[in-house]
């Protein structure tokens, strides 16, 4: 196997979404926006900018409205934001989300505890979500208040394991993939939602899934739960994989699964790509300083390695005294 590290590496920032969901201080809606906006110049093309689920099931995301109208956005940068249902889409909609992520799980337990439903009736939702974004896209075209239509994404949460059912069927991850294409969603994302993957597994699965998608449209979503987080990813690449999302920090994880620890951290993601000479076009400095500014915005240290350690080429002065 040869693997061509000149491609570039895409990394699509979630922290503003996945990174805050579970964390039990409540951050100000002025520094949600302050985090956006500082990230949205920091080299990213999509961040991940919040989230339009019932405020009772994740508070902590509860003013996804206010986050959405109060950003500056930057040109060439695209706002995410993830959707439960009809009512969540219209209101991200509303809100000016430019791409709604839309997410079921492969577990049958795990969607049912995360979205409160089965998956065939989480399919049968989106089918509607895919005919309002169709429809106010056609009407935003009229009025040309709109550059670009909004795009759909589809996540596949649970696709390398559950901690409720262990191993998840490739086959059937497939025909998820499948249906998400057939309703016309332009993007695909593979989220080991507990980080129960590891890289043979990435590997083989990320080769079947592009043969029917291609490197634009694939996303891979990683947990460091166990580990493997910057490994899997290595793998991923090597299979051909160029689109992951992370998070600054390495703040996140699920609510509805046990032991859902945090997001690959983004920093220690470039990081390896700049030791690596895999490109990204993100700049770890302006990362690391924000990095090291969140154990004060929300009062714990960060599990993210590259903003303690520093990088390789952050050398220190000699010891006194050594010997001639």
């Amino acid at each position: 196997m040869i693997t061509d590290y000149s491609q570039r590496l895409i990394v699509q920032e979630v922290a503003p979404r996945d990174g805050l969901q579970i964390e039990p201080k409540w951050v100000e809606t002025a520094d949600k926006i302050a985090l956006i906006d500082e990230l949205s110049l920091a080299g990213f093309s999509r961040i991940e900018a919040g989230s339009f689920v019932s405020p009772k099931a994740i508070p902590a995301l509860r003013d996804g409205d206010e986050v959405f109208r109060g950003i500056q956005r930057q040109p060439g940068v695209i706002y995410v934001a993830l959707i439960p249902n009809l009512k969540g889409a219209q209101r991200a909609l509303d809100a000016g989300a430019d791409e709604l992520n839309l997410v079921m799980s492969a577990s049958q337990t795990h969607n049912l505890a995360n979205m409160r439903m089965r998956r065939e009736q989480s399919l049968s939702g989106f089918g509607e979500i895919v005919a309002l974004v169709r429809e106010t896209s056609r009407e935003t075209s009229r009025e040309s208040s709109r550059e670009t239509p909004v795009s759909l994404n589809g996540t596949v949460a649970t696709t390398f394991g559950c901690p409720f059912e262990g191993v998840i069927d490739e086959d059937l991850v497939l025909q998820i993939v499948d249906a998400y294409l057939e309703l016309g969603m332009q993007g695909i994302t593979l989220a080991d939602t507990t980080g129960m993957a590891n890289p043979r597994q990435v590997y083989r699965l990320v080769q079947r899934v592009l043969a029917k998608v291609s490197p634009g449209q694939l996303t891979l979503h990683f947990h460091n739960t166990r580990g493997l987080g910057l490994s899997n990813v290595l793998a991923a690449y090597e299979a051909g994989a160029r689109r992951f999302d992370a998070s600054l920090g390495g703040l996140g994880g699920c609510p509805f699964a046990p032991g859902a620890s945090g997001n690959i951290c983004t920093e220690d993601l470039v990081n390896l790509c700049e030791e690596m000479g895999i490109a990204t076009g993100i700049d770890l400095p302006h990362l690391l300083r924000m990095s090291r500014r969140l154990p004060a915005l929300l009062g714990h240290e960060m599990p993210g390695q590259v903003a303690k350690a520093g990088r390789n080429s952050d050398l220190h002065p000699a010891p006194e005294n050594l010997p001639a």
